[in-house]
């Protein structure tokens, strides 16, 4: 757990693995309803492989640019000059917000985004943003959860829905009000700010919170990135669909090998780089006979 700002309140707590070595780690931006632990499959997958990746759970911030602020110093305090971002709903909306935030001194190297979005608006909740702090916690609960997935699921989203609502569970009200309204507060993405960052985008086929007029509108603002599609995985791929998650991480990740912003130990890149190539070349041939 770390303080960065002068507010004591606000603790960032994280879970920080692998080489320490690796100067430009993958870190990773949860859910309004998630906590850093959600990652729990990416971090013992990617670690093993040889990255360095962090998850995060951001302390309570009620604006944008507060959080943008706290990150950047909690980089800082990190020593970490660049990194890459995986962020999922609003932890990929933070992440672009976080990279136009710096592009004048650029902090983040690339950026993958999962069931992400770039305008709060397509939430309709616009004018009740700043009403969500006077809500108690289970109002606030309940307004989250309509937005999970409901009726037949097969086990592994199951469990994966029955994990992320355990996990909601634990936070309190401050948490979850504050998230919210950075969730729903009227803001939007400027794109030309992060035009030269790599992107992938990764989503999901089957039911999301997220309409296909936002996913149009983020391919829109990304023409030139890489998209990730999983045939299903709802709102929580990485932890129902962890192991194409974590491939597609890696792939992503692959542009970056063999130079200062990998994020990978440079001693466990070949054997596992000939894997990432046979497994992406067998899925993508799979591809091609359906």
């Amino acid at each position: 757990q770390i303080i960065v700002d002068d507010d004591d309140s606000k603790v960032w707590s994280l879970y920080d693995a692998g080489p320490r070595s690796i100067r430009c780690p993958l870190i990773f931006l949860p859910p309004v309803s998630g906590t850093a632990d959600v990652f729990f499959q990416q971090i013992l997958a990617l670690t093993g492989w040889g990255y360095r990746v962090i998850a995060l759970q951001y302390p309570v911030y009620w604006d944008h640019l507060e959080f943008c602020d706290g990150f950047r110093k909690l980089l800082d305090h990190l020593q970490l000059d660049k990194v890459h971002l995986f962020g999922a709903s609003l932890g990929g909306f933070l992440a672009q917000k976080f990279a136009e935030y710096t592009h004048k001194s650029p902090r983040v190297q690339s950026l993958i985004l999962c069931n992400a979005f770039s305008d709060t608006s397509i939430f309709n909740q616009t004018w009740t943003a700043n009403s969500f702090w006077l809500m108690p916690a289970f109002m606030l609960k309940k307004i989250v959860l309509g937005n999970f997935a409901s009726g037949p699921l097969d086990p592994e989203m199951a469990d994966g829905i029955d994990f992320m609502v355990d996990r909601l569970e634990s936070l309190g009200q401050s948490e979850l009000a504050s998230r919210l309204t950075l969730n729903c507060q009227n803001s939007y993405v400027e794109p030309h700010k992060i035009r030269d960052i790599p992107v992938t985008m990764m989503d999901v086929f089957d039911q999301s919170a997220l309409s296909t007029e936002a996913k149009e509108e983020m391919y829109k603002l990304y023409p030139n990135a890489r998209r990730a599609h999983l045939k299903t995985g709802g709102n929580f791929p990485y932890l129902c669909r962890s192991a194409e998650v974590n491939l597609y991480i890696q792939i992503h990740l692959l542009q970056f090998h063999g130079t200062r912003y990998a994020a990978i130990d440079p001693s466990m890149v070949s054997a596992e780089e000939l894997e990432v190539q046979k497994i992406s070349l067998h899925t993508s041939n799979e591809q091609e006979d359906q």
